[in-house]
């Protein structure tokens, strides 16, 4: 069977995959970003929340009104506007009712609409909802050309474009939305500021963000919280558009008597879910990752009341707190991210005041258009009222025209040169109209409609006065919203995050326990529970042996100084337990290839510790600089091949001994050293062959002590050290009698 050629249906098109993909995806990008994820700079509003509030509009669901089903807003909605899947539409909805989500809600809800646990609302057949204030205000002078409308999906119907917006949406309420490519994240803000930073532009539109912020101090979250950022990340992140705000729970400590006290956190983060965060605190809480606290409940009712039991009296709240905030969502990070549509077509990032400037443009636009809407009415009202003025003058010639001609219309149009508009107008005048007084009644509605009109006609005609209508229009919401309004008051506030020490946070993390770190001679390290005096019974894989043992918390931090004359930072947490043979202490650091550990110490804050290579060379540093925040450590002295650290002696007097490889022992003042945070060092003692082998550090009234081979302990006072007393970097002479063979202090 031969090959058979396709069906000639027509002439067939060749398209390249790769263009036709890229131009679909283009579309698809582009109706992601303009019509589902990013809202409008002008009022704030996606497409399915300006759908929802014109179909709440059409079903006259006014504040004043009833409720109706949201089965039924939903089904207007994806009926005649959103053909989108009905639960995504009811979610929307869902979220403009909910309190805890929207600073100033759209939605009065009725029912179920959910809580700030993450519980979902009930189902639209059970909830009912009509639109608030808000929503009114936003859609106000829908109806008087404000703004424009468009085909509906089906070409049925028309839908606005974007709302008059008689109140700042986009920064009030907020929005968030994943597009492609692209996103946008603005928090909530605070009505009662925004109209007075709006009323700070209108003055002076030339006027920066730090102007701006004088008057937006921050979001404001329909949750509370305390933002703790500093004022110059705030200007940044509204001056960029993008930036990020820090918001803390707000809680309080709270008496229980006897000395105890247990803390009440009363509110959480925005958008933070509360028996999430429950339980997230009680699975640290199991894993001991939170030693100062003793239990998690919570309390709420309506209101939020986690409380929070601290270990014992004796913990620093600030310190549990701070812990607290380090590890869960009772800190949590806000990103700002104020990518819009501007003039609902251009996605962009805009600052603090190119977004309120768009909405005071809008605003004008819409004054100015319901303004030319209102003059065409009162010109058509004015001509009518003038053909009623005519029929009065002449009333009974109205009325023979009327009984005796055929073509009324067009006679009296001729009679009376009046026209189309006025003639109608006329003859489908009612009877009852026909009152003496009624001619008062029309010249009293001419005079006011021109006046009216003259008002308008002015106001078009001056720039000036447009700014001063918005203005008062701003005022009057102000005034609604206000800081002394339930609703209008600022909930979040703004504290500096108190001053803790983040070594005491980190400690506050784990559970302080007694421990005996390990370390054997191949480098193998484990951290044995208790503090153990008798370590002969230790274990060693085949071939090695002991190196040190210290005792230890598992709060402390280890110090390994290594021969490269890097040092290295280890939890004592972190070590593996002590059942084995531990892990190779390399897995826990990077340490170079062909480097050894010279030492292993506990680190106590504000020790110094005399540092020196096998030359001979040292100084002296602090201990709080030594430590470092990776696992590549932080060089302090500085070596080269073939020299090497040698040793990281703990400063506790006055006085160094130093004995050297070649059996010579010098002793010198401590003042003769430098103190350094990193370098070579100077020179300790002078060689000619050989080099360091010991050092020691005293006080000069207590003498030189050391221990021999055997444990015998000899000092000699300062005045018996007269030979060996000399200047540093001098050669030194033979120790005294006595002194170890090893070289070295401690035999």
């Amino acid at each position: 069977m031969g090959e058979q050629s396709p069906p000639d249906h027509g002439k067939l098109e060749v398209v390249d995959l790769k263009s036709a993909l890229e131009e679909r995806y283009l579309q698809y990008a582009l109706s992601t970003i303009t019509q589902r994820a990013l809202p409008d700079a002008r009022d704030g509003l996606k497409p399915v929340h300006r759908r929802i509030l014109h179909a709440m509009r059409l079903l006259r669901l006014d504040p004043s009104q009833g409720y109706k089903k949201c089965a039924k807003v939903v089904g207007d909605v994806i009926g005649s506007f959103h053909p989108h899947g009905d639960q995504a539409v009811y979610d929307a909805l869902v979220r403009l009712a909910q309190d805890f989500s929207m600073r100033y809600p759209l939605a009065d809800g009725q029912g179920n609409f959910g809580s700030i646990d993450g519980d979902g609302a009930a189902a639209y057949r059970y909830t009912e909802a009509r639109m608030t204030d808000v929503a009114m205000r936003l859609m106000e002078g829908i109806a008087e050309n404000a703004v424009d409308f468009r085909p509906t999906y089906d070409g049925e119907t028309d839908e606005p474009v974007v709302m008059p917006a008689n109140f700042p949406n986009l920064l009030a309420n907020g929005s968030s939305g994943i597009a492609v490519g692209m996103a946008t994240n603005i928090p909530p803000h605070n009505v009662a500021e925004l109209c007075e930073a709006a009323q700070h532009l209108i003055v002076h539109p030339d006027a920066e963000t730090r102007d701006l912020v004088q008057f937006v101090k921050g979001p404001d979250f329909p949750t509370g919280g305390i933002i703790v950022d500093d004022q110059a990340s705030i200007i940044d992140a509204y001056e960029t558009g993008r930036g990020g705000f820090r918001v803390r729970s707000r809680w309080e400590s709270e008496d229980t008597g006897r000395g105890g006290y247990q803390i009440v956190v009363t509110e959480i983060p925005y958008q933070v879910q509360k028996s999430r965060l429950v339980e997230k605190i009680a699975e640290l809480l199991l894993a001991k990752k939170l030693p100062l606290l003793k239990d998690v409940r919570d309390e709420s009712d309506h209101l939020i009341r986690l409380v929070l039991e601290p270990k014992s009296r004796t913990v620093d709240p600030v310190l549990l707190m701070e812990s607290l905030f380090k590890l869960t969502e009772l800190e949590s990070r806000i990103s700002l991210n104020m990518n819009v549509l501007d003039h609902g077509t251009v996605p962009r990032v805009m600052g603090l005041g190119e977004v309120l400037k768009a909405w005071l443009n809008h605003r004008k636009e819409v004054l100015v258009r319901r303004s030319n809407h209102r003059l065409e009415q009162i010109a058509h009202r004015l001509e009518v009222l003038e053909g009623y003025l005519v029929a009065y003058l002449n009333l009974d010639e109205v009325i023979r025209i009327i009984r005796e001609e055929d073509d009324a219309k067009a006679v009296m149009m001729e009679t009376f040169s009046i026209t189309d508009v006025q003639t109608e107008a006329i003859l489908n005048m009612r009877l009852r109209a026909l009152r003496k007084l009624e001619e008062i009644e029309i010249r009293t509605e001419h005079e006011k409609l021109t006046a009216e009109k003259g008002r308008l006609e002015a106001l078009l005609a001056s720039d000036k006065k447009q700014w001063g209508a918005i203005s008062a229009d701003i005022a009057k919401l102000h005034e609604d919203f206000g800081q002394k309004t339930e609703i209008g008051k600022r909930r979040t506030t703004f504290e500096t995050a108190p001053e803790a020490n983040l070594d005491d946070i980190q400690s506050a993390m784990i559970e302080r326990e007694p421990v005996t770190v390990v370390l054997s001679e191949k480098g193998w390290v484990r951290a044995m529970k208790g503090h153990i005096e008798d370590l002969s019974s230790l274990a060693f894989k085949t071939g090695d042996k002991l190196s040190l043992a210290i005792k230890a918390q598992t709060t402390d931090k280890l110090l390994l100084l290594a021969t490269n004359g890097k040092i290295y930072t280890i939890g004592a947490d972190k070590l593996p337990g002590g059942r084995g043979n531990g892990e190779p202490i390399r897995i826990m650091v990077d340490m170079e290839e062909g480097a050894d550990i010279v030492d292993l110490f506990v680190h106590v804050p504000g020790t110094k510790r005399l540092l020196a290579s096998d030359k001979g060379d040292g100084f002296i540093a602090l201990e709080d600089e030594m430590l470092a925040n990776t696992r590549k450590g932080k060089q302090v002295i500085n070596v080269k091949t073939p020299v090497e650290a040698k040793c990281a002696v703990e400063v506790t007097g006055d006085t160094i001994a130093v004995i050297g490889q070649n059996r010579k022992l010098l002793v010198f003042p401590l003042d003769q050293l430098p103190e350094m945070g990193r370098g070579k060092g100077v020179r300790l003692q002078r060689y000619k062959d050989g080099g360091l082998s010991d050092i020691k550090t005293f006080k000069a009234e207590d003498g030189l002590t050391w221990t021999d081979s055997s444990g015998r302990t000899y000092t000699k006072a300062m005045s018996e050290l007269g030979p060996w007393i000399g200047e540093r970097a001098q050669a030194g002479r033979q120790p005294p009698t006595g002194f170890p063979r090893n070289n070295r202090f401690k035999g």
